[in-house]
């Protein structure tokens, strides 16, 4: 009896040995970066060192972004938390003080220098990822982050951001020819809100004007405001106003009633596209929109 008790209790240790999880090969970390697209662009430096999740949905504003008991959860419990920073994420800080946990913040951002401030004078413009050149900097601090967290990876990670580099230098002369191909005289835009600014200075384009005259897409312009930008469309011969995906395009469409302009939606700016949405990573969203901005402008 004994003997097969021995016999029965080691063939359970056994089978309990066998449904265990593997040992993990990486890091025990987890990242969080904050937006879509930001977590694309750290998935490339850290691989597979690393799991990284975005905290806000694809298709959702960041600018508007309410954060849930859920996400602060995943946020207390992670070891590193990503964000582009510039005033982008106005809602973060009073979470994170009371979110509890310990993690490492990069700003991806941090080190760049922003535009002018907006029209009212008030808010940085924090949309610095739409020039490839600026994002190689977020890659250089996520790089140096990742690192500090894990001192093992370093030469992972520093190999894993050259190749990403290289990606993004790569890009940066693909939209630059695309942009060449628009007569020099329609490289005008007309925006929903002030967010294509870097991409503008990067690439010899003008913006006219918003709709929005600030760097937030949760302002509303005032009655003033809607007329004086009909008249600057009309006197510039602005081809195309850009809107965002998920942007009301009520105004637009009265723009376009009062100028002729071409109403061109569906940019990806803010987050990546869902799945077969043709954005679903940082560098495909980048040669999406200068598709769409190339194809009307030209």
């Amino acid at each position: 009896m004994k003997i097969r008790l021995t016999v029965l209790f080691l063939l359970l240790a056994w089978l309990l040995a066998g449904c265990a999880p593997a040992a993990k090969t990486s890091v025990a970390a987890q990242v969080i970066a904050v937006e879509s697209f930001l977590a694309d662009i750290t998935r490339n430096v850290a691989a597979e060192r690393m799991t990284v999740d975005s905290l806000i949905p694809e298709g959702m504003d960041p600018h508007t972004f309410d954060p849930t008991p859920r996400d602060v959860a995943r946020m207390a419990e992670s070891r590193v938390l990503v964000i582009n920073g510039a005033g982008l994420e106005a809602w973060l800080q009073p979470v994170l003080d009371n979110a509890g946990g310990e993690r490492l913040v990069i700003n991806a951002s941090a080190g760049l220098t922003p535009r002018e401030p907006d029209a009212t004078g008030e808010e940085t413009d924090p949309h610095f990822w739409l020039d490839p050149v600026s994002v190689i900097h977020y890659v250089e601090n996520i790089r140096d982050g990742l690192t500090q967290v894990d001192p093992d990876g370093k030469d992972s990670y520093a190999q894993n951001a050259e190749v990403y580099i290289s990606k993004l230098r790569e890009l940066d002369g693909w939209i630059r020819a695309q942009i060449e191909t628009i007569p020099p005289e329609r490289r005008l835009m007309v925006t929903n809100h002030e967010s294509f600014g870097y991409y503008a200075d990067r690439y010899g384009l003008k913006i006219v004007g918003a709709i929005l005259s600030s760097a937030s897409a949760s302002a509303a312009p005032s009655a003033q405001e809607l007329s004086a930008l009909i008249e600057t469309i009309r006197s510039s011969g602005a081809p195309a106003v850009f809107l965002e995906t998920g942007t009301n395009e009520q105004l637009a469409r009265q723009l376009a009633g009062e100028t002729g302009i071409r109403v061109v939606s569906g940019l990806q700016t803010h987050s990546l596209a869902a799945p077969g949405g043709g954005a679903g990573d940082y560098i495909s969203m980048m040669r999406y929109n200068t598709e769409l901005i190339v194809q009307a402008l030209k």
